[in-house]
């Protein structure tokens, strides 16, 4: 494992507080206790591939950027045109409303 894996847990917690949500809240959406995210921000413990992608769904990122593989939290639309744009958008839109 690399180093940036070992770092989810600060991206849970960064996350979690730019999203003003508590431990207690973040874990009662995943269906966990809240001494499970603890030990996730903590460094203590990981949170298995189901709760990457909960993770990920929850806070509109991408599972790469939770585990470090992507130092950005969002996609570049550099190079599209507004007809490309509009298509990402409508996708977006799309997609969270199925969450």
């Amino acid at each position: 494992m690399t180093y940036e894996l070992f770092r989810i847990g600060e991206r849970i917690k960064n996350l979690r507080e730019t999203n003003r949500l508590t431990q207690a809240e973040l874990a009662r959406k995943l269906g966990l206790s809240r001494s499970a995210v603890n030990a996730w921000e903590m460094g203590l413990s990981m949170p298995s591939a189901l709760y990457v992608v909960e993770l990920a769904k929850q806070f509109h990122v991408s599972t790469d950027y939770l585990l470090g593989m992507n130092s950005s939290s969002t996609i570049s639309i550099d190079g599209l045109d507004y007809r490309q744009v509009k298509i990402v958008a409508d996708l977006i839109d799309y997609f969270r409303t199925l969450y």
